[in-house]
């Protein structure tokens, strides 16, 4: 077995994910090198020297708290980065980190799709958390790519399984659970009629069995893509034209039709964003000009076929208003953005301009980092009791505009300072708080519950992409998304798997 290290040195160095939760204090850090030794890690280490409880991480990029050890046996996968392409798969170790993953690929010409922003996320943890990327209105999220997976369980255990060998029926009892018909949906067990093995682990946060190796399929890589940085007046118009680009990109995809818009995500920044920004002076580093007034900015990613790449593209952006110009994606995505009056500030990056390209995303980045620089200043100059308070909903697109009125009004009559961002194609939303005291953070969180149950009855998640974790209110969101019946069926497939509670103990679920 993997030997138990001690060193504080070590130890200190997984005591925090990337949600900063306080208290963070380990057992001890075991690092396998094969699946051999992570089996013999869980089959031996819990009752040497223990009991110990198990705790799984990799990159702890983890939002939510699901990677700081409280009291836990660290089991990292930072040694488990064996990696090979076969085909149009890429098998990786738990711990590849998601850039290795998409750089072997691009040597062939093929890609991951539904990578989220953090390349340096792990295989093992994008699974486990059942990850999101800004593409997942067009390539859907990890679950769609994930074809086959080997687990280690909590006695030891081995499991190597493929999409489409074996049903979870023939491992558990699969309850009787309505999960919301959304694109992303990261709220505890996925659980389905009929669901595939697989499915079990994808998204189960470390508390079924401990992911080791994965296989994921792959696909070729997009000829071209162009990124647009539309701001736009106000927040309806731009979700109405949000809608419009969602149904041309389907009718593109329905029709095969070469000339169609071909929308692979579209990102947004509501106005406070806007002004984060402007206060850091991002927008001025950058050069980017973000128009006074202006009450949203859509950053849309569109893919080119080989055939449009090779024509002439500035042609096609200077004539896009000439009646008798050719037909071409890029003429009619210029249209559209004139039919809701944004072609004038609009600005968009052709392929071979990835420096532009890549400054409309640290635009996107600096939003998240500006407000949680805010949150950790007033941390210490005003309350240490403040904290960061956000939330992660998603909501079928057609009732989109809806939720955002009712996020809006609930957060207003708290006077609470909010800034919204996400990934508006998907009709997912972060909502956040930039806290001036420590009654923001309460009432902030009053807010996030009941417009988790506005979201629940809208037909969405009030956990979209980010997990649960160990975080109070997002383990009562899933509470009131599926009641207390609901979670005591979760708790007993957890049972069934785990029954000494060994893996992952409070997260998903407060401890027993």
């Amino acid at each position: 077995m993997t030997s138990i290290d001690t060193a504080p040195d070590l130890i200190a160095r997984f005591l925090h994910d990337a949600a900063r939760y306080p208290g963070g204090h380990a057992a001890g850090v075991v690092r396998p090198t094969s699946v051999e030794e992570m089996s013999e890690t869980l089959r031996v280490a819990p009752h040497q020297g223990g009991p110990y409880r198990v705790l799984a991480v990799g990159a702890q990029s983890s939002l939510t708290g699901g990677a700081t050890p409280f009291g836990d046996l660290v089991l990292s996968t930072e040694r488990l980065t064996s990696l090979r392409v076969e085909g149009d798969c890429v098998h990786a170790g738990a711990g590849v980190t998601l850039q290795a993953i998409q750089d072997a690929l691009a040597a062939i010409g093929r890609w991951l799709p539904p990578v989220p922003t953090y390349l340096g996320a792990t295989a093992g943890g994008a699974v486990a958390t059942c990850a999101a990327g800004a593409a997942t209105f067009k390539y859907g999220t990890f679950r769609s790519w994930v074809h086959g997976l080997t687990v280690v369980l909590a006695s030891g255990e081995v499991l190597t399984i493929e999409r489409g060998q074996r049903r979870a029926s023939e491992l558990i009892a699969v309850p009787a659970l309505r999960m919301p018909d959304v694109p992303k949906s990261s709220a505890g067990y996925f659980l389905a009629e009929g669901m595939d093995l697989v499915d079990l682990f994808i998204g189960s946060e470390g508390t079924l069995g401990v992911i080791a190796e994965v296989v994921f399929r792959t696909a070729v890589q997009p000829a071209a893509r162009c990124h647009a940085l539309v701001p736009v007046a106000d927040e309806s118009t731009g979700i109405q034209l949000v809608a419009d680009l969602r149904a041309a990109a389907q009718r593109t995809w329905h029709a095969h039709d070469p000339l169609g818009i071909d929308i692979a995500a579209i990102e947004h920044l509501d106005a406070r964003s806007i002004a984060v920004v402007r206060e850091d002076g991002v927008d001025r580093k950058l050069e980017i000009t973000l128009p006074t007034g202006a009450g949203i900015v859509l950053l849309i990613e569109i893919e080119l076929s080989a055939e449009t790449a090779a024509l002439d593209l500035w042609r096609q952006l200077e004539s896009a208003r000439d009646a008798d110009a050719p037909d071409s994606p890029l003429k009619r995505f210029c249209a559209l953005l004139d039919r809701h009056g944004a072609l004038d500030d609009a600005e968009i990056a052709l392929p071979d301009d990835k420096t532009r390209a890549a400054a409309f995303a640290e635009l996107r980045e600096a939003v998240p980092a500006g407000v949680n620089r805010r949150v950790a200043t007033a941390q210490q100059q005003i309350d240490p009791g403040i904290y960061k308070t956000a939330a992660d909903m998603v909501v079928p697109f057609e009732r989109f505009d809806e939720m955002m009125r009712v996020c809006r009004r609930l957060f207003a009559e708290r006077g609470l300072d909010l800034v919204v961002w996400g990934h508006i194609s998907d009709g997912n939303v972060h909502p956040n708080v930039i806290p001036r005291s420590a009654d923001d953070v309460t009432t902030g969180q009053e807010a996030i519950l009941l417009l988790g149950e506005a979201v629940i009855a809208m037909g969405g998640s009030p956990l979209a992409e980010h997990g649960v974790g160990r975080n109070p209110i997002k383990q009562e969101l899933l509470r009131r998304l599926y009641g207390s019946a609901g979670i005591d069926a979760m708790r007993a497939i957890k049972r069934s798997l785990d029954p000494n509670g060994v893996l992952a103990s409070g997260v998903v679920f407060p401890s027993a």
